[in-house]
């Protein structure tokens, strides 16, 4: 009797997460305002756990890098290396004491650091944090050090197909436009990049007026916002030199690059052609055909090449999009005896939302699925202001979030067929196969005009 009550008690349980889980969700009240210096700020509360996180977000990308790839990674990653008054050691020594997590990363469009404490913390580490954005020392063992270490990382990545072949296909596709660069640079590129590039890149970029402040967590609004203007009012504003993101023609004709690693056992591939910018009016749609295609463990492209046929572990299809425009990939790997079999199963299945289309048993699969998954994505207080952060460098408001659940609902199959069949690439697809290509180059012929080129050596 104890037992069923339990089973009883678990399932009420689930009932209600579910439940939970399908509610409307809606973005939590924030405040937005923007100090004198142009500095933009996002204050969020949310006092359900004494934490609170901290993000700063500079447009400060790969895309400002020109032909120095890898220079606004090295840039974003050299600003833990001492600041203030605080060497490198002695700010790791420190957050390691109050157990704060220092982290951040760098996009092609933007560039974040973050700080995630304990909310009785604010007061002694968010003058560090304000200290390691506006006054980093470049320190320069410090930077000959992590170089040197960022270099190996490059050269060692090389080894695995699957870390060089996205940033291969992105090139490929836009290629000299800024979107084409490729984010972690390689190693030749990174190797000639000076400290004082370093440090040109920082005065250019990371600037007051072109860099947001998100702080989520555990803190009162009032209080937060008289911290801010006291600890940021030094922080210069900058005249800041803009990229044009709005030229780009998409390839006019199907190509192949070939990617040879001798020693491959598998071919690593990616198909791919015109996707959307971040902004598009049927983002949400496109995301639960996207589910359907390949963005969940049952999707058709996961179902015929890895359960069906089992010539693989795993196909997936992704929408990458930026501000201004994006692209589509099919991605997977197979033995390389199977490669064209792997590639043609993969473009037939592809093919069914033309041949085929998407039917309302399959649609109102995706809608929940999706439905299901979008809240947890916003749960936590990083999670939140990793939102923000994304919101402000991508010009994005509230709508995506608080109309995201009306939207899925109100795909139905014909509206969701005729998004598919006009927004998803059905010509001048492109190939990047990384594998044998000794083994590959005839068959691959097939496909478009064929470009080789050897994974240790090529250059973006």
């Amino acid at each position: 009797m104890k037992t069923n009550k339990i089973i009883l008690s678990f399932s009420i349980l689930f009932i209600l997460a579910s439940q939970f889980a399908l509610a409307d969700f809606k973005m939590p009240e924030y405040k937005k305002l923007t100090l004198k210096n142009g500095l933009t700020v996002y204050l969020m509360e949310q006092h359900e756990v004494p934490l609170v996180d901290i993000r700063v977000v500079t447009k400060a990308g790969a895309i400002n890098d020109g032909k120095q790839y890898g220079l606004a990674n090295l840039t974003g990653d050299a600003l833990s290396l001492g600041s203030g008054k605080l060497s490198k050691k002695e700010i790791e020594d420190l957050f390691a004491f109050y157990g704060a997590q220092l982290g951040g990363g760098v996009g092609l469009e933007s560039a974040s650091t973050s700080l995630s404490i304990a909310s009785k913390d604010v007061d002694k580490l968010l003058p560090v944090f304000r200290d390691i954005i506006t006054k980093p020392l470049f320190n320069e063992t410090e930077f000959n050090k992590q170089k040197k270490r960022y270099i190996d990382q490059l050269t060692q990545s090389r080894e695995r197909p699957r870390n060089v072949i996205g940033s291969a296909f992105n090139k490929m596709y836009y290629g000299d436009h800024p979107y084409g660069n490729p984010v972690e640079g390689d190693a030749s590129t990174v190797e000639a990049i000076t400290l004082e590039q370093v440090k040109s890149f920082y005065k250019n970029f990371y600037s007051s007026n072109n860099s947001a402040l998100i702080i989520v967590g555990d803190f009162k609004t009032r209080k937060m916002v008289k911290k801010i203007k006291r600890l940021f009012k030094g922080w210069n504003s900058n005249k800041i030199k803009t990229i044009d993101l709005t030229q780009f023609n998409p390839p006019k004709e199907s190509n192949v690059w070939l990617i040879n690693k001798e020693d491959a056992i598998e071919t690593t591939f990616m198909i791919g052609g015109t996707g959307i910018p971040s902004n598009h009016p049927d983002k949400v749609a496109l995301q639960v055909i996207n589910t359907i295609l390949g963005a969940r463990f049952t999707s058709w492209l996961n179902d015929e090449l890895r359960v069906n046929s089992g010539l693989t572990y795993g196909a997936r299809s992704r929408l990458n999009s930026q501000s201004k425009f994006g692209n589509f990939v099919i991605s997977t790997f197979t033995k390389k005896e199977t490669t064209f079999e792997a590639l043609d199963l993969a473009i037939k299945t592809y093919h069914r939302l033309w041949n085929k289309g998407i039917d309302k048993e399959t649609l109102d699969s995706a809608k929940t699925y999706v439905k299901g998954q979008f809240p947890p994505r916003y749960e936590t207080s990083g999670q939140l202001a990793r939102l923000l952060s994304t919101m402000w460098s991508l010009d994005l408001d509230n709508s995506f979030i608080n109309n995201f659940q009306k939207n899925v609902d109100s795909l139905d199959v014909n509206k969701a067929n005729k998004i598919a069949q006009s927004v998803f690439p059905k010509n001048n697809l492109q190939y990047v196969l990384v594998g044998k290509t000794s083994e590959l180059k005839e068959e691959a012929k097939t496909y478009g005009k064929i470009k080789e080129m050897e994974i240790k050596t090529f250059k973006f």
